[in-house]
């Protein structure tokens, strides 16, 4: 049986250099969450965002998206300071799937997926032609058309991520950042999701993704980087930076790596 498609992400015009972070830093008072960090991130990549609790990768997609109080650096999108976009254009460049996912009522499930849809000027139950083929294309693809019009409030910790991440494709954005999208998911839906994320950047778009399972990201990314107390320490693709010391140097964890899988042995 076929994987329901997503279809393309939205298209904008040539050249098209993505998403450029230089010298980012992000501060809590006095205390550094991340120090200078630099990274691309190009359409057709699907680059995963690794390193231990604490590392600062939240803390790093929240200061490339503007809403990381005492952040400093550039963030240009297409070639712009992100800063310089009025929020709706910003918003139809760029997804955000964020870690903490707080739902204020219980709404139906195509409704909040429907919100995807807000940057290009739809609300819920009036949902245009394209709108609605774009909803009904993440529902499907996410598992969820039989949830639709359940209320939210009675789904499991699994179909709740799952909703979130088709109300994050449903907006067809050409990049995305998803903080840990796969975290309540079981074994099954956590490849779904992340075969789906290859599928939407075989499509066109661009995905920067915060994975704390090794394997899976060196399976289905195209470049890891990798962040240890605030900075990051090593960015390219898991053939060159996958290995046995670099987990001990970012985890502190004995392992052995074959390919792309890893065995995690015990604390260093």
């Amino acid at each position: 049986m076929e994987t329901p498609s997503l279809g393309r992400a939205a298209a904008i015009p040539e050249p098209i250099p993505g998403l450029t972070v230089e010298n980012l830093c992000v501060q809590a008072g006095c205390k550094p969450l991340v120090e200078n960090a630099s990274l691309q991130l190009r359409r057709g990549e699907l680059a995963a965002l690794l390193g231990p609790n604490g590392a600062g990768k939240t803390s790093l997609l929240r200061g490339i998206l503007g809403l990381a109080k005492g952040a400093s650096g550039s963030v240009r999108l297409q070639g712009r300071e992100l800063a310089e976009l009025d929020p709706m254009e910003r918003a139809r460049q760029l997804a955000y799937l964020p870690q903490r996912r707080p739902l204020a009522w219980p709404s139906p499930v195509r409704d909040v997926v429907a919100l995807g849809r807000h940057a290009w000027g739809c609300a819920a139950g009036r949902l245009g032609a394209e709108d609605a083929e774009a909803v009904h294309e993440a529902l499907a693809a996410c598992d969820l058309l039989e949830l639709a019009e359940r209320s939210v409030d009675t789904l499991s910790g699994g179909e709740l991520a799952r909703m979130h991440c088709a109300r994050a494709f449903a907006s067809k954005a050409p990049l995305l950042l998803a903080d840990e999208p796969v975290a309540s998911l079981d074994p099954k839906h956590r490849f779904k999701i992340m075969q789906l994320l290859r599928d939407h950047v075989l499509a066109g778009a661009g995905a920067l993704v915060v994975l704390h399972d090794v394997s899976l990201a060196a399976r289905f990314a195209d470049r890891l980087i990798w962040m240890k107390n605030g900075r990051v320490v090593a960015d390219g693709p898991p053939a060159e930076t996958l290995d046995a010391p670099r987990l001990a140097e970012v985890y502190g964890v004995h392992s052995r790596v074959t390919g792309n899988r890893v065995e995690l042995e015990g604390p260093l």
